[in-house]
């Protein structure tokens, strides 16, 4: 079941506790994750659809970005999303791709 695209928030991280998202909005050009801590990124589609860290983009076993860029369409957009455990966010892509999981840790690192 589809995740709803607006979180209520969530408390903000104490000591080294890790951001989660507040909330996920996905727009027409580009996804926008506003962090429990205040923090505010906006990813545009295709920037994050490239950003894969599924095995099929990463390369089962060879842990490096095997994903062609010319396979992705330039109007590729996230379709839907979903939270994986709470670690993670999962996205359905317009080009038929779900498989990726995007953890928190590396959509801050992401973060343009």
């Amino acid at each position: 079941m589809p995740h709803p695209r607006d979180e209520s928030p969530q408390p903000a991280p104490v000591g080294g506790a890790k951001p989660t998202p507040a909330s996920v909005d996905i727009g027409d050009d580009a996804i926008t994750i506003v962090w429990n801590d205040g923090r505010r990124c906006v990813y545009p589609h295709r920037y994050l659809r490239l950003r894969c860290h599924c095995a099929t983009c990463v390369g089962e076993g060879m842990g490096r970005h095997a994903i062609d860029p010319n396979t992705v369409p330039e109007d590729v957009v996230a379709l839907e999303y979903m939270p994986v455990g709470r670690y993670a966010l999962q996205f359905l892509w317009s080009d038929g791709h779900y498989t990726g999981i995007y953890p928190f840790d590396a959509l801050r690192e992401s973060c343009p």
